[in-house]
Parts: C-alpha cells; sequence; structure tokens
C-alpha cells in the first residue's frame, strides 16, 4: 500500500468517526432534552400523552422519535414509553407507532455495532456486561437462543440489541425474530396504557400485575441460565477444555 492509500483510509477513518461522534451526540443531546420535558411534567402516562398532544398530529412522529431514541440511548425506559402509547393513542395505534420505532432504533443500532464492532458498543455496554454474553457468539442454536432471550420478560433487551450485533446474525434475521419475540411484552404495555386510558383502572393493574409476576420469573429463570452458563464455561476452563 503506498503513501497516498494510506493517506486516504486515515482520512477515511477520521471523517468516519467524526461522523459517529457528532450523531451519538445528536441523539444523546435529543435524548436529554426528551427525558429532562418528560419528568419536568412528571413521569406519569399523563404527562407522556400531554407531550405528545402538544404537538398536534406531528405527536406521532414525535412519539415514533422517542421509542427511537430509547432502544438507540436506552436512557429512556422501555415500559414506560410502551405504556404511555398505548395511554395516548390506544392499543392498535400505539403499538403500531411502538413497533416502528423498535424497528429503525433496532436496525440503526445493528448496523452502527455491525459497522464499528466492540469499540462502538462498549460506549453504550461496560465490559464485564459484553463478556458475560459471549456465549451467544459461540451458541449453535444462536437464532433460537436469541428468541428466547427477547421473549422472556426482563431479561436486558436493550443492552442484548448492542450485542448481538457482534455474532454472525444478519440485521434481517435479528429484526424478523426480536420484532415476533418482543410482541406479548409490547401489546401487555399498550393495551395497559389503553386500559388507563379508558379509565379501566382494575383492569389495567391487574394486567401490570400480572405481566409483572411473569417478568420476575422470567429474570430469575434468565439468571439461573447465566450462572449455569458461567458455572459450566468454569469447570471446563478448570478442566482445560
Amino acid at each position: 500500500m503506498d503513501r497516498e492509500d494510506k493517506k486516504y483510509l486515515r482520512r477515511k477513518r477520521i471523517i468516519g468517526i467524526c461522523s459517529l461522534v457528532a450523531v451519538l451526540a445528536v441523539f444523546g443531546l435529543l435524548t436529554y432534552f426528551v427525558v429532562y420535558r418528560l419528568f419536568d411534567m412528571g413521569a406519569s402516562p399523563e404527562s407522556f400523552k400531554a407531550l405528545i398532544e402538544s404537538y398536534g398530529w406531528a405527536g406521532r412522529f414525535v412519539a415514533l422519535g422517542i421509542q427511537f431514541l430509547q432502544i438507540f440511548v436506552a436512557l429512556i425506559p422501555g415500559e414506560f414509553v410502551e405504556v404511555g402509547l398505548g395511554y395516548a393513542f390506544g392499543a392498535i395505534e400505539g403499538t403500531l407507532i411502538c413497533y416502528a420505532g423498535i424497528a429503525l432504533g433496532s436496525a440503526a443500532v445493528f448496523a452502527l455495532a455491525k459497522k464499528w464492532g466492540v469499540k462502538l458498543v462498549e460506549l453504550f455496554v461496560d465490559r464485564q456486561k459484553i463478556d458475560s454474553f459471549r456465549f451467544i457468539n459461540t451458541e449453535k442454536r444462536l437464532n433460537t437462543l436469541v428468541f428466547i432471550l427477547f421473549l422472556i420478560p426482563g431479561t436486558p433487551k436493550d443492552i442484548l440489541t448492542y450485542i448481538v450485533p457482534l455474532t454472525r446474525m444478519k440485521m434481517s434475521e435479528f429484526l424478523f425474530i426480536t420484532l415476533i419475540a418482543r410482541l406479548p411484552s409490547v401489546l401487555s404495555s399498550t393495551i395497559g396504557g389503553n386500559m388507563f386510558g379508558n379509565e379501566n383502572y382494575l383492569g389495567a393493574i391487574l394486567l401490570f400485575v400480572i405481566t409483572g409476576a411473569i417478568s420476575l420469573a422470567g429474570l430469575v429463570i434468565y439468571r439461573i441460565l447465566l450462572d449455569k452458563y458461567h458455572k459450566h464455561k468454569e469447570s471446563r476452563n478448570a478442566l482445560g477444555e
């Protein structure tokens, strides 16, 4: 490789890094202002609906952007956004907006993580967390495992969205698998939010209690499976395998 080629590659990398930093800075600022305004108004489904309605019909695009930011930056609690969307738009439209935001956000994260690798992922996920999910990359049944992890309530799906691109999985496979797996959780949140909006408080509370219990059980199962894997790995390392 001659000197001109090296200069071109160096210049290309610098431009790419600067572009990435600019994109992350913009999303970071947008997320900060969204979170700031939400909590300034009072973090509740009512405040979320008031924020959306303040933009009129364009509030749908604002809601889509908030869901996108929640996936991309993950500073906004996912369940809060999903419940708020159900409260503001009803179960059907809320779910559609939610899914559109999840799909766009997941695709953006996947594309960036696939291109920039672990160096980008470490900006959002600490190295210890990344290492704890190494088993995903070596798992023979990768698609099945990713589906289960996104289906089980309580698993760190936002973190997984950054880690899965480090595996051999393609974006089309990832989006297809995870959007199906997320459906029960998203529906329970948007339907619950819609129940609150219709003042069906008892039904909403019962739904959230059931969902919470399932999430807790899912989190316990997830922890057991993760601990089992690490113990198995430690035993294999001790035997020198």
